[in-house]
């Protein structure tokens, strides 16, 4: 056998039972503060940019290294094993020329943006960046390219601490 509630005890509010005092209320402005944790991996990723460094993680279970780092492998779903410094150059895997800026206005100069697989990480193992220092006309896909990074005074622990991605020069590693 169910029940049912005809009428709940209690008397009804309505809006303006707030606006005219009825309603017994407190108003203040807290002094919130809170810190963010980005988790184990991308906290030591991020702390490794502002150092000038790319970081990845190995994992022994299908053998790739993984970057950006993650603490658990998506192919084998196992723990990540160990921490492993990987270089800043790498190969243009796809780009975009896009006429609108960072704030979605149009712009007469292009700004070229695309995904750059890391050499040291596994393939296909990369980050979307800016490219620079090249034309629309002159990017391509598989291209060489090297990280410009901020000077270190200015780097703060973000993707931004690497300017752009340039065409890396012949001979250079």
């Amino acid at each position: 056998m169910t029940s049912r509630i005809a009428k709940f005890p209690g008397v009804e509010l309505h809006s303006k039972d707030f606006y005219e005092g009825k309603v017994t209320q407190v108003r203040s402005r807290p002094d919130a503060r809170y810190e963010f944790s980005a988790g184990e991996a991308m906290s030591r990723f991020l702390e490794e940019l502002q150092n000038g460094k790319l970081i990845a993680r190995t994992c022994n279970g299908c053998k790739r290294i993984l970057f950006p780092p993650r603490m658990f492998c998506e192919e084998c779903y196992r723990p990540t094993d160990e921490w492993r410094y990987i270089r800043d150059t790498g190969t243009i895997e796809t780009f975009s020329i896009s006429y609108l800026d960072q704030d979605a206005k149009r712009i007469t100069e292009p700004i070229l943006v695309g995904v750059v697989s890391l050499d040291g990480a596994s393939p296909k193992m990369g980050m979307m960046h800016y490219f620079g220092e090249m034309t629309k006309d002159e990017i391509r896909i598989g291209m060489r390219v090297k990280a410009v990074w901020k000077p270190a005074e200015e780097r703060e622990g973000s993707v931004l601490d690497i300017r752009y991605f340039r065409p890396l020069k012949e001979g250079e590693a």
